[in-house]
């Protein structure tokens, strides 16, 4: 039976999906989705022998929402994931799995905390190591400076992001999620000048199986009553997160990993500076085992749930 738990992690407390009984196995989400981005891998997971605990991350639907910028950087979400892991099963290291924002939060929450988790599998994003200068150069380099758009960019100001997405929450996730999706016909939707916003130019999205209408009123309930700052502090936080990994640098994430990326989504090629990920995460993940799935897009375990759960399952399983 699955059961809905509110969780003291230490400085805030995380809604959770709880199922299964046996050793624990943490999902993280990403952007902008909730522990409900996990819904059909709670059950077969379980039914494997786990126990399997989907959170809503920090600002996300029930969990805690801290209004200031700074409670959203990686330190602080890594710490939820230290303490719900010794409030759940104090007594054995756990295993991670993350999504979109989940796969670099579960990346270094392994990389930083060896002692509590023995396996780490991520989805969509791939490990690239302890960065050597802020995202925010980055993109700046690539795309601002260009006068090129970037989403990540657009949601650097607080209150500009939010509008767009609060206006209409189920119209903004459904556009999102099909723009990125395998199932969006090929097309150069984000290619558009700085200063535009995250919907102009993306396709009307139609009726995919992966999203459903009762999906989208989950989506829309939630993001409802929960908005979009928590969700998007995450992405303001790049220059303090790169100042707290410095003290990593030159380590690598040495537990099991499971990397789980598609041939149509953009960050499973950090947006075309890769062209093999899995190559490039066994720098840094030397014992990384990897997945490239045809013709998935962005949304991973949601497009194709059967094949993620075979691959995760066979992967956890023997770890």
């Amino acid at each position: 039976m699955r059961e809905m738990r509110t969780i003291d992690v230490g400085e805030l407390s995380l809604r959770c999906a709880i199922e299964g009984d046996g050793p624990l196995v943490i999902m993280v989400h990403g952007f902008p989705e909730s522990w409900y981005s996990w819904r059909h891998q709670l059950t077969p997971l379980a039914e494997a022998g786990f126990t399997v605990c989907a959170i809503d991350v920090r600002g996300y639907g029930g969990s805690d929402k801290p209004h200031e910028i700074a409670a959203y950087a990686m330190e602080r979400i890594v710490g939820d994931l230290v303490g719900l892991k010794m409030a759940l099963q104090p007594d054995q290291p756990a295993i991670l799995v993350g999504h979109d924002w989940g796969a670099p939060i579960v990346w270094n929450t392994a990389l930083t905390h060896p002692e509590h988790f023995r396996a780490v599998a991520g989805l969509s994003v791939p490990f690239a190591g302890v960065p050597s200068r802020p995202f925010t150069e980055v993109f700046d380099e690539h795309f601002t400076s260009q006068g090129k758009f970037f989403y990540q960019e657009y949601f650097q100001e607080p209150g500009v992001a939010e509008a767009e997405a609060e206006k209409d929450p189920r119209d903004w996730v459904a556009r999102m999620m099909y723009s990125i999706s395998g199932d969006v016909p090929p097309g150069d939707y984000w290619s558009k000048p700085y200063g535009a916003t995250f919907l102009e130019g993306l396709p009307d999205p139609a009726p995919v199986r992966w999203l459903t209408e009762d999906d989208l009123d989950f989506y829309e309930a939630e993001f409802k009553q929960s908005g979009f700052r928590g969700p998007l502090n995450r992405y303001r936080n790049h220059v303090a997160d790169y100042e707290w990994l410095q003290g990593w640098q030159g380590k690598r994430i040495e537990q099991p990993a499971l990397f789980i990326g598609g041939t149509r989504d953009p960050a499973t090629y950090l947006f075309g500076a890769v062209t093999d990920p899995v190559a490039l995460m066994k720098m840094f993940a030397p014992t990384v085992e990897g997945h490239i799935l045809d013709g998935v897009g962005h949304w991973t375990q949601q497009e194709r749930p059967d094949e993620v759960n075979r691959i995760l399952i066979d992967w956890i399983k023997r770890v």
